[in-house]
Protein backbone atom coordinates (compact mmCIF):
# COMPACT_ATOMS: atom_id res chain seq x y z
CA UNK A 1 0.00 0.00 0.00
CA UNK A 2 1.09 3.74 -0.84
CA UNK A 3 1.88 6.16 1.60
CA UNK A 4 0.48 9.65 1.49
CA UNK A 5 1.62 12.72 2.87
CA UNK A 6 -0.56 14.98 4.79
CA UNK A 7 -0.70 18.03 6.91
CA UNK A 8 -2.29 19.16 9.88
CA UNK A 9 -3.41 22.55 10.81
CA UNK A 10 -2.31 21.78 14.92
CA UNK A 11 -0.42 18.53 14.54
CA UNK A 12 1.30 19.41 11.30
CA UNK A 13 3.34 16.94 8.70
CA UNK A 14 2.51 13.23 9.06
CA UNK A 15 2.22 10.11 7.08
CA UNK A 16 -0.48 7.21 6.40
CA UNK A 17 -0.62 3.89 4.60
CA UNK A 18 -3.43 3.77 2.55
CA UNK A 19 -5.18 1.87 -0.39
CA UNK A 20 -5.38 3.50 -3.75
CA UNK A 21 -9.25 3.02 -3.08
CA UNK A 22 -9.40 4.86 -0.01
CA UNK A 23 -10.75 8.09 0.06
CA UNK A 24 -8.12 11.25 1.21
CA UNK A 25 -8.27 11.96 4.58
CA UNK A 26 -10.22 15.20 5.97
CA UNK A 27 -9.93 14.51 10.20
CA UNK A 28 -6.74 14.51 11.98
CA UNK A 29 -6.86 10.85 13.42
CA UNK A 30 -4.84 12.64 16.24
CA UNK A 31 -6.53 15.87 17.54
CA UNK A 32 -9.37 15.52 14.84
CA UNK A 33 -8.27 19.02 13.21
CA UNK A 34 -8.68 19.79 9.59
CA UNK A 35 -6.31 18.01 7.12
CA UNK A 36 -5.07 18.18 3.78
CA UNK A 37 -3.20 15.82 1.63
CA UNK A 38 0.14 17.04 0.01
CA UNK A 39 1.91 16.07 -3.16
CA UNK A 40 5.21 14.02 -2.49
CA UNK A 41 7.93 14.09 -4.96
CA UNK A 42 8.69 11.15 -2.95
CA UNK A 43 7.76 7.81 -5.29
CA UNK A 44 8.61 5.00 -2.96
CA UNK A 45 10.56 2.36 -5.19
CA UNK A 46 13.57 0.65 -4.19
CA UNK A 47 16.01 -1.02 -6.30
CA UNK A 48 17.64 -3.79 -4.61
CA UNK A 49 20.58 -6.52 -5.53
CA UNK A 50 23.49 -5.56 -8.12
CA UNK A 51 21.92 -3.46 -10.59
CA UNK A 52 19.32 -3.51 -13.17
CA UNK A 53 21.90 -4.25 -16.42
CA UNK A 54 20.68 -6.00 -19.57
CA UNK A 55 23.49 -8.34 -19.16
CA UNK A 56 22.54 -9.60 -15.36
CA UNK A 57 19.27 -10.93 -16.85
CA UNK A 58 20.84 -13.30 -19.47
CA UNK A 59 22.67 -16.63 -19.92
CA UNK A 60 25.31 -18.08 -22.04
CA UNK A 61 22.97 -20.75 -23.92
CA UNK A 62 20.44 -17.79 -23.99
CA UNK A 63 23.14 -15.73 -25.98
CA UNK A 64 24.10 -18.59 -28.24
CA UNK A 65 20.85 -19.51 -28.98
CA UNK A 66 20.15 -15.96 -30.10
CA UNK A 67 22.53 -15.84 -33.10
Amino acid sequence: MPMYDYHCSNCGRFELKQSMKDEPLTICPTCGGKVQRLISKNVGIIFKGSGFYINDSKSDSHDSSAS
